[in-house]
């Protein structure tokens, strides 16, 4: 079998493995173009590119598939197999129709919750207490095609974006795996359609959305801290300092002053007022300053310890 990859960030990677380690020819892998990064905005390619080729694979990187020299290049590979995997470019019809198989994705989220761009953060955010990751064959909807596999887990209480994300990543190539072996050894996937019920859209992340607005609930908040965390990372005021929140915690606690008004402040964590019950800060970061405990900002701020209101 023939496959070509498309994928681009660091989760992509362990299913890009698993296509190694299946049996099946890469044939070649697309990822987006190298993108500026870092403080000298340098261009950098991305973590599918660099495992492609520290791996030797051929590496393709057009702006689009849409045009009909991208549309050939790929058909020159003669893919049996599509696998994308957080790509980041849209497939037009033409291009789904290439490889002789189809096109394989592989969704970090239990479709049809979450199509979309978002979906491991907007899990948490939701309250969600269950995840997972879907392998899908693509049709021209975004995320919509049937289900062929599919693998579940648990959202924890102190589930970060970070870490669900690299669980789900480790799940996708678990999924991917056995759909290759299976097809490898010559079973056809029974292709599962969606439900029209339940479907919800995980919006792409803004960093607007991480300025943290006190007058909500406190759990609320905490999701976002968890959520954002390690991108876009939280962000609230104390005592009138703008600070990253890394850790928080919502806390069952009646008050009746301004939300973001400082409740109590120990090594603990430092109490925030918030529209319902409190928010319990545990980590941060001061401006220009790296990540430090609560016992530790208020050792440079001592004007807030023994607060209680």
């Amino acid at each position: 079998m023939r496959i070509v990859f498309a994928g681009t960030p660091e989760f992509s990677v362990p299913c890009l493995e698993a296509c190694r380690a299946s049996g099946a020819q890469v044939v070649a892998v697309y990822t987006q173009p190298d993108r500026p990064a870092g403080r000298g905005r340098k261009l950098a390619p991305s973590a599918v590119k660099q495992a492609a080729l520290a791996a030797g694979l051929p590496v393709e990187q057009p702006e689009s598939l849409k045009s009909a020299q991208a549309q050939a290049t790929l058909a020159a590979y003669a893919p049996d197999l599509m696998v994308v995997v957080a790509y980041g470019l849209i497939l037009p019809r033409k291009v789904l129709a290439i490889p002789r198989l189809g096109c394989w994705n592989v969704h970090a989220s239990l479709l049809p919750r979450w199509r979309g761009a978002a979906p491991i953060q907007r899990a948490i955010l939701a309250g969600d207490s269950e995840s997972g990751v879907d392998l899908m064959r693509m049709e021209a909807g975004l995320d919509t095609g049937p289900v062929l596999l599919e693998r579940r887990t648990p959202i924890g209480p102190d589930e970060t974006g970070g870490t669900l994300h690299d669980r789900l990543s480790a799940l996708g190539a678990e999924v991917l795996a056995e759909g290759l072996r299976r097809a490898l050894d010559g079973e056809t996937l029974m292709a599962m359609p969606q439900p029209d019920e339940g479907v919800t859209y995980a919006h792409k992340l803004d960093k607007t959305e991480a300025k943290l607005d006190f007058a909500r609930r406190a759990l609320e908040l905490e999701r976002t801290v968890r959520a954002f965390d390690p991108w876009p990372v939280a962000e609230g005021a104390i005592a009138g300092e703008s600070v990253r929140i890394w850790g928080a915690r919502a806390v069952d606690r009646a008050h009746d002053a301004t939300p973001g008004e400082v409740l109590a402040a120990s090594r603990d964590g430092i109490e925030l007022a918030c529209g319902e019950g409190a928010l319990r800060v545990t980590a941060l970061q001061r401006p220009g300053g790296k990540r430090i405990t609560a016992a530790d900002y208020l050792n440079a701020r001592p004007e807030l310890r023994g607060v209680l209101k």
